[in-house]
Parts: C-alpha cells; sequence; structure tokens
C-alpha cells in the first residue's frame, strides 16, 4: 500500500500521508461487530436498514431481501438514529469478489471521531459536486473560473507564486453545487497550456498526465481552494514518481483531451465577482462546523448522512466511512454511475 499526503509545510504534508496511511489499513481489517442476516430478518427484529444499492458493483446483482449477507450497524447522524448498512459497502479490501463497490470515498482519519466525521462528510459533498460540475452544460463548466490572488490570503498566494516560479500554469474553477458548501476544483499544467504560449512551448503535444486536477470542499472558501491546489500538486507529482500501481502504462501516452485542454483558455475574475459568492462561518471550532455542514445538507433535503467508526476505542486517532446515498459517487465500477442529482443537472433540470 501506498500512500501519499499533501499540505502547505513539509510536516503538514508528513501528517496528511500517515493519516491517509492509518485509514486504508484501518479499512481493510475494521474494527466492527457484524451481523449475518437478511434485509427482512433485521427489519423484523426493528432495525432501519440501508441495502445502498447505489454502491453495487458492475455486473453484480442488487441484494435481494431474503439474501444472507454482513451488515454493520452505522449512525444516521442528521437523526441520531442507528441504521444497518452491508458490511462490504465500508471494507477496502480489493482482494475479494465483492457484491459492493470498494472505494476510499467517504473514508476518513483525524484525531478522533468527530475529526474523521467532518472530513469524511467534506469529501463526499466534494465529490457530489465535482460530478454535477463534469455532467452540466460543456458551455458552462468553465464559467466559474476564480483568480487565487483575490482571495488576498497569504498562504495561498505562496502556493501560487510557487506555481508560477516553476513554469507551471494553474486555472481554479468554483464548482460549489446547490448544497452551497464552499467547493473548488484545480487544474494544473504545464506552462505551454496558457493561450498565448503554446506555440511557444509546444502545447500542442501536451499529454492528459501533464495536466492534473484537484478538488477541496470547506466551509471556508480559502481553504477549499487551498485543498484543491495542494491535491493538484501532489497529482502531479504522483505520476512524476509513479508511486502508484493502479496507472496503466497507457495513461502515459495519451493526449489531452480537448475539452481539457480548454479549461487554460477560461479569464479568471475576481472571487466576488464568480458566480458564488461565499462567506466563511462565523464559528470556527469543529464542532460548529460540523453542524454548519450537516444544516447545509437538511437543507437541501439530504435525509441520511450514514458514518460507520472503523477504528478502536485504543487506537490515538479515529477512522470512519460516511456514506450520504443520496449525493454522488466518483468514477467507479459501480452498475449504476449516477443518481437523480447528476440525472437532473444532465438534463438541464
Amino acid at each position: 500500500m501506498i500512500a501519499q499526503g499533501k499540505g502547505l509545510t513539509d510536516i503538514g504534508a508528513k501528517v496528511s500521508t500517515v493519516m491517509e496511511a492509518v485509514e486504508r489499513a484501518v479499512a481493510g481489517e475494521p474494527f466492527v461487530d457484524l451481523v449475518r442476516s437478511t434485509s427482512f430478518g433485521l427489519q423484523a427484529m426493528g432495525h432501519k436498514i440501508d441495502t445502498l444499492s447505489c454502491l453495487i458493483a458492475m455486473h453484480k446483482p442488487d441484494l435481494g431481501p431474503d439474501e444472507e449477507t454482513e451488515w454493520v450497524a452505522g449512525i444516521n447522524i442528521l437523526t441520531g438514529e442507528t441504521i444497518h448498512i452491508p458490511f462490504e459497502a465500508v471494507l477496502l479490501d480489493r482482494t475479494r469478489d465483492a457484491r459492493y463497490w470498494m472505494s476510499s470515498d467517504g473514508l476518513a482519519s483525524g484525531n478522533n471521531i468527530e475529526e474523521a466525521v467532518f472530513h469524511g462528510v467534506l469529501e463526499r459533498i466534494e465529490r457530489d459536486a465535482h460530478v454535477l460540475w463534469q455532467v452540466g452544460a460543456e458551455r458552462d463548466r468553465y464559467a466559474g473560473c476564480v483568480d487565487p490572488r483575490g482571495f488576498q490570503n497569504d498562504a495561498l498566494t505562496g502556493l501560487i507564486d510557487k506555481i508560477e516560479k516553476s513554469g507551471l500554469a494553474l486555472r481554479l474553477f468554483d464548482i460549489t453545487s446547490d448544497i452551497a458548501i464552499p467547493c473548488f476544483t484545480a487544474i494544473l499544467g504545464p506552462g505551454g497550456s496558457v493561450p498565448g504560449q503554446r506555440d511557444r512551448h509546444g502545447g500542442s503535444d501536451i499529454r492528459l498526465v501533464e495536466v492534473t486536477g484537484g478538488t477541496g470542499a470547506h466551509p471556508s472558501p480559502v481553504r477549499a481552494a487551498i485543498r484543491a491546489v495542494t491535491e493538484a500538486a501532489q497529482s502531479r507529482l504522483t505520476y512524476i514518481s509513479g508511486a502508484r500501481d493502479d496507472i496503466s502504462p497507457a495513461t502515459f501516452s495519451r493526449s489531452l483531451p480537448p475539452l481539457m485542454r480548454r479549461a487554460f483558455d477560461a479569464v479568471p475574475v475576481s472571487p466576488a465577482a464568480g458566480p458564488v459568492h461565499h462567506r466563511t462561518p462565523g464559528h470556527r471550532d469543529l464542532a460548529h462546523l460540523l453542524q454548519h455542514v450537516l444544516e447545509a445538507l437538511r437543507d437541501k433535503g439530504i435525509g441520511s448522512v450514514i458514518a460507520v467508526r472503523l477504528s478502536d476505542d485504543t487506537l490515538p486517532f479515529g477512522v470512519v466511512k460516511v456514506v450520504i446515498p443520496e449525493l454522488e459517487n466518483p468514477e467507479g465500477p459501480r452498475a449504476r454511475q449516477f443518481g437523480t442529482r447528476a440525472l437532473a443537472r444532465a438534463i438541464g433540470f
């Protein structure tokens, strides 16, 4: 297993790497109590269940009401109710021929469980926003280009200075969804990606691996933007180092698709003039920030935010899997690639 991290400092990046490593290790062998039963059987005993049909793996059948499987208990943190979901939907062990799509989406760690839940919920909101951005009308995709210097934040400006000094080009897009938690995606590429420099730098020969992306969500717009930019940089270094063993050789020879190339044609505007004007919540402690995010989900009719604790009490950190069935999931080998939110966006509703 290879883990990678990002941050504004070396220490921050190292901590990020360690936390990613521990969350994946725990998710492979979680400390959970399992119940083997059918959905009918659990409901007959008065338990709430969700079979999570949205996470069924490609070429696998839905779980039947009288089929036995292993279940794990989670908490719907919007209501406080206990709910049972299939264990394979929270496990991260791709050696199994599982009925459910296994991914790190919504998998998060923290110094404690509350911090892990916060990060997991934000990741699900981020992934949902990114899918909606991708399936929207092509003419609107790059309309939300913002100038990261417009935030007038020293840390973010320092990142942009380093990127430009390295001869790279960055475009930052506001992709905040109707949930209204600030979300940005960053696209990083060679200087030749920018109009006016393509001929001089050989921009016509840019490969897909030379352009990387990152996405971030947070109640603070600046922190969301920093997360997006640092993840784009992390992704670039991942390709350069060849550290990921799940990237096929063919990936390194693919040309940059025209639609992605057009991202660098977008003209950045001040964040305040963008499609969504964000305000950072006045409260900054973790408990209030988490409640702020949960209220944003409630306001949009989201009824289920399931958190399953995967780590043991004896460990000095917390690991959770957060599942929000009504939000869109990132690309993956699932039987159902899109949910109702993406389908509505794709047809213009």
